[in-house]
């Protein structure tokens, strides 16, 4: 049985709903990845009946396996490139909501696998789309992009939903294609069945818990662990630098959003970045965490040759504050600390679901 839709979320309500998330069921794909594990705990935290699809953790150690999400979640792994495996997921948990996050996240290893990377953010993206096309359960889905989906002009202000989207590198471009793919089902076919389908394209996220491979934070982090100077290859570029449950809220407060009686207004293009004193350089990043971390932190540049990356890049989310109710909440200062917190913490014998459980307590603690 499908639970009741509710009413609009209160603009001024800045925390998920636990009524409208308890008992419903949803499906997060890249629930195995670094921000789909903090998802599925906090939708978990809500009291929602949370199932997953994703490929295995990328890395060791991961914060799915530390947290033991396999035994807290309907946990199914598979490849989004498999239209087969996205439709028997969607059949086999008849999800309400769906948050579609499962990607290739990053820029560089698009350089070096862009049929996959092309594979898995658009061929995935519409193999997502069509399965709930076929699920009549499904009232709503968040199609996770990027801030990279904008045709990067390297301009000192924050790109608006209405910009043009582009992508110099295959990641960019490809998470540019996943727009125009949800637009076309979304106005093909999902509208005329009432299922509310939106897009959320978030700045650069930090936070416990990440090793991914070629991001900065976990790279500093990991270095500063071995007592080694991290490199870092381009300290002039600038990024809308978060917290990772900034964009998680924002994304669970568009889900409710869609679930409203006028959910088909809100079905639409979003973005979730900071304010603009946190849209810092990669140095000021480095300089901070070195001083947030203490004796022994250090860096030095590197001297290869890498690929091209946007040097300025941010976004501006007036309108999810307006429409939203959505708001940052950590300066970037205090995101770095819970962020090196968390992993010196986790480092020293502490459990990563605690600590990863005690810092949701805390972020709604300051929407309360």
């Amino acid at each position: 049985m499908q639970t009741p839709i509710h009413t609009p979320p209160n603009a001024g309500a800045r925390n998920p709903d636990p009524a409208f998330w308890a008992g419903r069921s949803v499906l997060v794909t890249g629930h195995t990845g670094f921000k789909g594990a903090w998802l599925s705990l906090w939708l978990e935290r809500l009291g929602a009946r949370v199932s997953g699809l994703a490929l295995p953790p990328e890395t060791s150690p991961n914060l799915f396996d530390l947290a033991g999400l396999s035994g807290r979640m309907d946990s199914r792994l598979g490849d989004i490139r498999s239209a087969d495996t996205v439709r028997d997921a969607l059949a086999a948990t008849r999800p309400e909501i769906v948050i579609h996050m499962a990607a290739q996240a990053l820029v560089r290893p698009s350089y070096r696998d862009p049929l996959a990377t092309y594979a898995t953010n658009v061929m995935g993206t519409a193999h997502v789309l069509e399965a709930v096309r076929t699920t009549p359960s499904v009232r709503a889905v968040v199609v996770v992009t990027s801030d990279k989906a904008y045709a990067n002009r390297e301009w000192p202000y924050g790109y608006r939903e209405t910009e043009a989207l582009g992508g110099h590198d295959p990641y960019s471009s490809s998470k540019a294609c996943a727009e125009l793919v949800t637009s076309a089902y979304r106005a093909s076919f999902l509208a005329e069945r009432a299922c509310h389908v939106a897009t959320a394209r978030a700045g650069n996220v930090i936070g416990g818990g990440d090793w991914s491979e070629d991001r900065l934070i976990p790279d500093i982090v990991q270095a500063f662990l071995e007592g080694r100077s991290v490199e870092i290859r381009a300290p002039h570029a600038t990024r809308p630098w978060q917290h990772v449950l900034e964009p998680l809220s924002g994304y669970l407060r568009l889900a409710e959003a869609l679930c409203a009686q006028d959910g088909a207004a809100v079905a639409e293009a979003w973005n979730f970045g900071p304010a603009d004193e946190d849209c810092r350089p990669v140095s000021s990043i480095v300089e901070t965490l070195a001083r947030e971390w203490g004796e022994g932190a250090a860096w030095h540049l590197s001297e290869k040759t890498h690929p091209h990356e946007a040097t300025f890049l941010k976004v501006d989310a007036s309108k999810a504050r307006a429409y939203l109710g959505w708001d940052r909440r950590l300066r970037l200062d205090a995101a770095l600390a819970w962020t090196t917190a968390w992993h010196r913490a986790q480092a020293q014998g502490a459990s990563a679901l605690d600590l990863t459980l005690a810092q949701i307590g805390a972020y709604e603690t300051l929407g309360a």
